[in-house]
């Protein structure tokens, strides 16, 4: 006569081993699921890093900085070739972008004073950069720096063109920076830089 026992002790070696199978099985099924993922990740990298170098942010860029410690909001206003003046009241054109409006303390927990346009391409013709003194305090004139960069095409390297030191002295005041002709390939054509005096403002 059989044991009962001998068929459920049986019975319970069979399910234990089919758990055993089960969750060899899945870690199995899991392990080459990373090693899938972990072979994969240097290609979509080399990708991403490709499509990120195939076209700068900008390709014609204006920078100003002004002191950290003036309470002030120096504007700065830009023009490209066939297109309307970019500024604070007109942040984007058909080819600049105001990327960042500093207001000064106003809404600003960053330490630095400091505004930056750039643009989408390079038209050829001429650029004006200017700075307009929109909130004053009380202290001396206002010393700011621009910096215009241009990244070329075929080298995807920043190459700044023009630097000037201008000095803002009263409330409203407008100041061009520079104007300078580029060609289709961002070459700078050295005898068009000048500052004869043009308004870039849209109120």
């Amino acid at each position: 006569m059989d044991d009962p026992f001998d068929s459920i002790i049986s019975e319970g070696d069979d399910l234990s081993n089919a758990d055993t199978v089960f969750r060899d099985m899945t870690m199995l099924a899991l392990s080459g699921f990373v090693i899938i993922v972990l072979l994969l990740l240097p290609w979509l990298n080399i990708i991403a890093q490709d499509e990120a170098t195939k076209e700068p942010s900008g390709s014609v860029i204006v920078e100003v900085l002004w002191p950290d410690d003036r309470n002030v909001d120096v504007d700065l206003w830009v023009k490209s070739p066939d297109d309307a003046a970019v500024g604070y009241s007109n942040m984007a054109g058909y080819y600049f972008n105001l990327l960042r409006d500093d207001r000064g303390n106003e809404f600003d927990r960053t330490p630095i004073n400091y505004e930056i346009s750039y643009t989408r391409g390079i038209a050829a013709g001429e650029y004006q950069a200017n700075l307009h003194l929109y909130t004053m305090d009380n202290g001396p004139p206002i010393n700011a720096q621009v910096i215009i960069s241009v990244v070329e095409p075929d080298q995807r390297a920043r190459t700044a063109i023009i630097k000037k030191n201008v000095v803002l002295k009263k409330y409203n005041e407008e100041i061009t920076v520079a104007r300078w002709t580029l060609t289709n390939n961002g070459k700078l054509n050295p005898n068009s830089v000048h500052s004869l005096k043009r308004s870039l403002l849209r109120r």
